[in-house]
């Protein structure tokens, strides 16, 4: 038997739906408009004729960039630093988050106040610098992975989520013969996809996006990160084809933020249904 709805339900679906499709439009416009202005000729995007669609079609800011070969080193960098920082920060996260999930592990309470005392003070971005320069790590990939290695929101987050498995199951693969270490790579891990997924989908944007570190501890240009590229193009006007040629430089700062942006949106389609569980498990239980 179908429900009547009354007047003031499908006012309220009809209001949700209304300010749905304006902040869908308030997201969009801005990506849309980059990608025009990418596209554009350079003359009329400084004259503010690019307002939505583009004009006069031109390819010539994204030739500029594709066969600029310091655009394809610091694509590597980036991704070499997102993939192996994203790897090496789900391990040690996950290797700390199992066993403060264990209430009868020794100084537990202790260890976890530690972590929490780092979500509110940390050693400065001047002792960091010396730290990392005393170790050697200066103009090398370790010097961009490791400060950052442990987020403590995240470490919380795993933490929480294997709170919630069955303790049944650990204790069956116990008896099976299972080590501690095996439990937790042939139980655990397969059973958090989930949270697994959503910190490495957190931690991969981060350090995708990431150019402050590389900016304080690279001083090799061939080490530079995609994100430090563009800085330079956006905010110090360093034009990569050469300081006096700038009749480009508007669309090429746009083309560049979507060559930037491209793969980030590739990927996250494929991960969306994990990235939402993952998030709901954690921010309900415990």
């Amino acid at each position: 038997m179908k429900i009547k709805e009354s007047w003031g339900s499908r006012l309220f679906d009809a209001c949700n739906a209304v300010l749905m499709v304006m902040l869908a439009a308030a997201m969009l416009y801005p990506m849309v408009f980059v990608l025009s202005a990418s596209i554009s000729d350079n003359a009329k995007v400084v004259s503010g004729q690019v307002l939505l669609w583009p004009k006069s079609l031109s390819l010539a800011a994204y030739e500029r960039l594709v066969f600029n070969p310091d655009l394809w080193i610091s694509y590597w960098n980036t991704i070499r630093y997102t993939t192996v920082h994203t790897a090496l920060t789900l391990m040690a996260t996950a290797a700390m988050a199992y066993p403060l999930a264990k209430k009868w592990l020794p100084g537990r309470r202790h260890v976890l106040l530690m972590a929490a005392f780092t979500m509110l003070f940390s050693g400065g971005m001047i002792p960091t610098f010396l730290v990392v320069q005393r170790l050697g790590l200066l103009d090398t990939i370790w010097a961009i992975v490791l400060p950052s290695l442990i987020s403590t929101w995240h470490l919380f987050i795993m933490r929480t989520f294997f709170e919630a498995l069955p303790e049944e199951l650990e204790d069956a693969a116990t008896i099976d013969g299972c080590g501690t270490l095996q439990v937790l790579i042939r139980i655990v891990l397969p059973l958090s996809l989930p949270v697994l997924v959503t910190i490495g989908l957190y931690t991969a944007v981060n350090q995708w996006n990431a150019f402050f570190d590389a900016l304080i501890y690279l001083n090799d240009r061939s080490m530079y990160p995609l994100q430090l590229m563009l800085r330079n193009i956006l905010i110090a006007g360093s034009n990569i084809q050469g300081e006096g040629d700038t009749s480009y430089m508007e669309t090429m700062k746009y083309a560049m933020i979507i060559i930037a942006t491209l793969p980030i949106l590739c990927v996250y389609p494929f991960v969306q249904k994990y990235f939402i569980q993952g998030s709901m498990i954690g921010g309900i239980k415990g």
